[in-house]
């Protein structure tokens, strides 16, 4: 997530009835890419505040007062976190205490996204807000304790925990799958890992969503969980993709333990998203629609 200029926009446009400004941590990333094509926001990229220094997060949001903060920035480099476990874990705990700190001290909301890496995999119900967590590498220990940070900080804050996400943008599984197809017959995906894949614009939704309602009410709304539906494993996702794309590469389902990484993926990833649709009207998104849509417009680098 690096970028050689920050993203500005200052329009006058109201969100809803309440005017948004608000401050994103993250620039280039495949959600903070879409949280910033909203007029007020303005979206930070590495290059201006290193996120390994937790004062830099702290005067990024002091100086500039916004009206909320979201962070969509984070150390995601699943395998890499093994061995870089201090950059991940001031990446994805030091700094987001920071910004919820600084968040405090101007009585202001702070939204966090945060990962279904942070349970255990076991099982194939979908996890509950609530349900005990465990971790299997760096990458969720490191984001884990950033929500444990967060909530001893207490304030205004939102922790959305999400999974699997793809857009047009960045690297991710949609695109990996089809720059394979396109030199490459048949391929071997892991059928045993179900989750759900989530479109980045409806995270970025979400986000805007949730810091609205806290603006307008000074409150915010815990953990909470967003994931498209329906659930899919990585093969089936992989199949959808090569149907709408119009591919004839062939999917062979293979397990986790016939593609070993150098960290731990959890098996089950499903994640029970009642709660946000309670609270705030936010339903899960249809993945295979968003897809559809991206490649009937040719969005999508194959």
């Amino acid at each position: 997530m690096v970028a050689s200029h920050p993203t500005t926009r200052r329009s006058r446009t109201a969100f809803g009835n309440v005017r948004l400004s608000i401050l994103v941590f993250g620039h280039s990333g495949q959600v903070a890419t879409e949280l910033g094509k909203d007029a007020e926001v303005t979206a930070l990229p590495r290059a201006e505040v290193d996120l390994t220094d937790p004062s830099a997060c702290t005067d990024a949001i002091l100086n500039r007062r916004p009206r909320a903060v979201i962070n969509a920035a984070a150390f995601t480099a699943v395998d890499s976190a093994e061995s870089a476990h201090d950059e991940a874990r001031q990446v994805n705990a030091a700094a987001p205490e920071a910004m919820a700190k600084a968040c405090l001290n101007l009585q202001i909301p702070f939204v966090h996204i945060s990962t279904d890496y942070v349970f255990d995999g076991t099982g194939n119900a979908p996890r509950n807000i609530d349900d005990k967590t465990g971790p299997l590498q760096v990458y969720g220990q490191s984001k884990l304790d950033g929500e444990a940070r967060i909530m001893a900080v207490g304030g205004c804050h939102t922790i959305l925990r999400t999974s699997w996400v793809f857009s047009e943008h960045g690297a991710n599984f949609v695109k990996t799958m089809l720059r394979l197809a396109a030199t490459r017959d048949e391929l071997s995906v892991v059928a045993d890992q179900v989750g759900g894949p989530t479109p980045a614009p409806a995270i970025a939704d979400a986000c805007l969503r949730i810091a609205r309602a806290s603006m307008e009410t000074g409150k915010g709304f815990g953990v909470q969980h967003f994931t498209g539906y329906p659930d899919t494993s990585w093969a089936d996702f992989a199949r959808e993709i090569f149907v709408l794309a119009g591919k004839g590469t062939v999917v062979h389902d293979i397990a986790t333990s016939d593609y070993p990484t150098p960290a731990t993926r959890p098996l089950n990833s499903r994640l029970n998203c009642t709660a946000l649709e309670e609270k705030l009207g936010i339903v899960r998104p249809d993945w295979k629609a968003h897809l559809k849509d991206l490649m009937e417009a040719g969005r999508l680098a194959q």
